[in-house]
């Protein structure tokens, strides 16, 4: 591997930490801990938690645009990586000094600036270590970066809602800040190891803004809003699962759970299943059916929308008044993981194979916006739903329902844009490479 590897798992481990962790919290946190100027609670209902905090996540995946631009254009991904992760680390510190509503504005907008601005930067980054001659490694390369991710955010996911229950919010949202200042110092002692592209500059505008550039990116903007529908039901773990959680029986395997730490079984799963779908699955599959990059995403699709025909299943027993166990989102979990290894773990690999030299993290922005379309679809599902006094148009299991029709649907539609879809490679020293498309077949 690259001697400059390590490094970036290591910084992309500790900033998981910080922002899976508070994430996990978030919706608790509005719902139960906020509080207005003078001291008193003032939390938000339901409904309006969900909503904020898709839109929170859809702003934290807009900002990559204008960080790709930095880093390609002007400063560099290890400069822009490095200023942004400071702007990151003050949000986090905004969020543990004021529990009220203009502390979470003003935390998570710089929390969304920061994150989202070296998004495209740090996963670009781990493609410029490779070339020709270890070009192999960069499958395994970003499993371990997707590795990294997912060993972050279990361990937070833990311990963060713990630290909400028995210290307050204060502190739960403190230990992220230390931890993203961590992951800012294992950066920098980096530097001298990474491979450094340097910005293009008037070539990067040169490049990005032609025919041929916006050819490109008008290709993978196809996919990518296939990818979206996937990130629109991915993200709901942490909101709508969360707060499902809190309605059920929350004592399992002998412990009585918290409802954030249950997103935990996502993180513990990847580790899990990183391997197993790598030397186990996907051979086997192919054996039958060859696996392409677009095929795995379709076959994600459907997986991920299976997922959500349990939720509904647990919310129709909700409604009966049984309060189900914990355990049955154990089973939904193991679908949405199963989803994400083959939706966004292959995204991240093919959108840096398929974007040119000089528009590797232009086009990481560009995935990353698949992401804030999801959240942005969602937020607006819990606007259109919700009637003047303040019930819902669509709930319980309709509205787990709805998402896994909406996901098994674009699945059939992808199938056909997957199989006219032309694959060119580019790696950064190398000619580019031209992939003839695969021969016309269903993905699922």
């Amino acid at each position: 591997m690259p001697a400059g590897i390590p490094y970036i798992v290591g910084n992309e481990a500790a900033e998981r930490f910080s922002f899976y962790g508070m994430r996990a919290i978030l919706v608790v946190f509005m719902t139960q801990y906020l509080r207005d100027r003078g001291g008193a609670l003032a939390p938000m209902s339901e409904n309006d938690a969900n909503k904020w905090y898709h839109i929170f996540v859809a702003s934290n995946y807009f900002f990559p645009i204008f960080g790709a631009i930095l880093a390609d254009a002007i400063w560099g991904k290890y400069r822009t990586i490095f200023w942004l992760s400071i702007v990151y680390c003050f949000g986090h510190f905004a969020l543990s000094m004021d529990d009220t509503r203009l502390g979470l504005t003003l935390g998570l907008s710089l929390i969304a600036i920061g994150s989202g601005g070296i998004k495209p930067c740090v996963s670009a980054n781990v493609g410029d270590q490779f070339g020709a001659s270890n070009q192999h490694l960069i499958s395994r390369a970003f499993g371990w970066f997707y590795f990294s991710i997912n060993a972050g955010s279990f361990v937070s996911i833990l311990l963060i809602p713990w630290l909400l229950q028995n210290y307050g919010s204060r502190v739960a949202f403190a230990v992220p800040g230390v931890l993203m200042a961590i992951a800012t110092v294992i950066f920098w002692m980096g530097r001298k190891k990474f491979v450094h592209i340097p910005p293009g500059g008037r070539t990067f505008l040169r490049d990005t803004f032609n025919r041929e550039g916006f050819a490109t990116l008008g290709r993978l903007a196809v996919i990518y809003a296939f990818v979206a529908v996937f990130w629109s039901l991915w993200d709901q773990s942490g909101g709508e699962w969360v707060l499902q959680a809190d309605k059920m029986d929350l004592h399992f395997a002998g412990i009585t759970w918290l409802p954030s730490q249950i997103q935990a079984v996502n993180a513990i799963m990847i580790l899990a299943f990183i391997p197993l779908f790598q030397y186990l699955i996907y051979p086997a599959i192919s054996r039958v059916f060859p696996l392409t990059p677009l095929r795995k995403i379709g076959l994600g699709l459907v997986v991920t929308g299976s997922s959500f025909l349990i939720s509904a299943w647990i919310e129709s027993q909700i409604k009966a008044g049984l309060r189900p166990n914990i355990g049955w989102q154990l089973p939904a979990y193991a679908l949405l993981t199963a989803g994400e290894i083959m939706v966004s773990i292959t995204s991240l690999e093919f959108s840096y194979t398929q974007a040119p030299k000089t528009m590797k993290s232009i086009v990481m922005a560009l995935y990353l916006w698949s992401i804030t379309a999801g959240n942005a679809f969602t937020a607006l599902v819990h606007v259109f739903i919700q009637n003047r006094d303040g019930t819902l148009k669509l709930s319980g299991s309709a509205y787990y329902l709805f998402f896994a029709v909406l996901s098994a649907a674009s699945a059939v539609v992808f199938t056909f844009f997957a199989m006219r879809y032309r694959e060119k490679i580019h790696l950064q020293d190398e000619f580019p490479v031209d992939r003839p498309p695969p021969e016309a077949a269903p993905v699922a």
